[in-house]
């Protein structure tokens, strides 16, 4: 019998890894109680409520998932964060919790403001929200847009179920908005050549190259933080002050060589949208309106 295909969230994390999913596991202090949100297939749980032996408890809509997650959880809720309803099952059920957290979850939702407010209602006294969210800033989500190609894929920074997009300032916004603060808050970085872009990135002209890579924040992939309620807050991280490190060598390596051994998507358009050379200087613009313009 064939083996069944895995979940497309479905992978095994390395907790000493520079991975988002690694990175909130961290963030977690043992023998807590926690709720997970948007678990998936179980990768983070199965982690928490196995190696880490924490009480979890599991919130997930897609049946695929559900399924797996049974395995892993103390308890699994099949509820929609659309619905304002979950909240209040959890509440009744459940009571409070030391971590909610939410590892790539609120760009799948209509109103990511509104359920990370009810996140924090489940949080107990000395409760935090562990939030990643992908960074529409990267370079290569800019280099899809100046190619004329938002690019929605089946995973990654432009997975074709995001409805909702964060720059970094939107991070901050989202939770100040609630009345919340950040503690504690890292970066994972990756080039653009670390990447599912790096056929098209490698496609753009050098001084295209080098104008996108001017920005502070443009090999920030995804974005970890933890978060309190501000009046209980011991810091408050200001995420556009924070040093965005480079990617160790191993890390460069193992993604370079990943995404390098996988094949060009061969329906991306490769129609120039983008003027030739490394210099764009005394080209001939031949846009009626670009002359005027200049």
């Amino acid at each position: 019998m064939a083996a069944k295909k895995p979940h497309k969230y479905e992978y095994d994390v390395d907790m000493n890894s520079d991975v988002a999913a690694a990175r909130v596991l961290r963030m977690v202090k043992p023998g807590s109680k926690v709720l997970e949100i948007g678990a998936g297939p179980g990768s983070i749980t199965r982690r928490l409520s196995g190696t880490l032996e924490w009480d979890v408890v599991a919130l997930e809509i897609d049946p695929l998932a559900l399924k797996k997650l049974e395995s892993f959880a103390r308890k699994v809720y099949n509820l929609d964060l659309n619905n304002s309803t979950w909240q209040q099952v959890l509440l009744k059920t459940e009571g409070r919790f030391d971590y909610v957290i939410a590892a790539d979850v609120l760009e799948h939702v209509y109103d990511p403001w509104t359920t990370l407010s009810a996140m924090k209602s489940l949080l107990n006294d000395t409760g935090s929200v562990i939030l990643s969210l992908p960074h529409v800033g990267h370079a290569a989500v800019v280099c899809c847009l100046l190619d004329e190609d938002f690019e929605y894929r089946e995973w990654g920074l432009l997975d074709k179920t995001h409805i909702r997009f964060f720059g970094i300032k939107n991070v901050q916004e989202l939770y100040e908005k609630q009345g919340m603060s950040i503690e504690q808050a890292e970066f994972v970085v990756r080039t653009p050549e670390m990447t599912e872009f790096i056929y098209r990135w490698q496609r753009l002209p050098n001084y295209v190259k080098r104008a996108v890579q001017r920005s502070r924040f443009c090999h920030v992939y995804q974005v970890v933080s933890r978060a309190v309620p501000s009046e209980r807050a011991k810091t408050k991280i200001e995420l556009m002050t924070l040093d965005v490190p480079p990617p160790t060598k191993e890390a460069e390596r193992y993604w370079k060589d990943l995404f390098a051994a996988m094949e060009s998507s061969t329906v991306e358009d490769s129609r120039l949208t983008i003027y030739p050379g490394d210099n764009a200087e005394g080209y001939s613009f031949p846009s009626p309106l670009l002359g005027k313009m200049r």
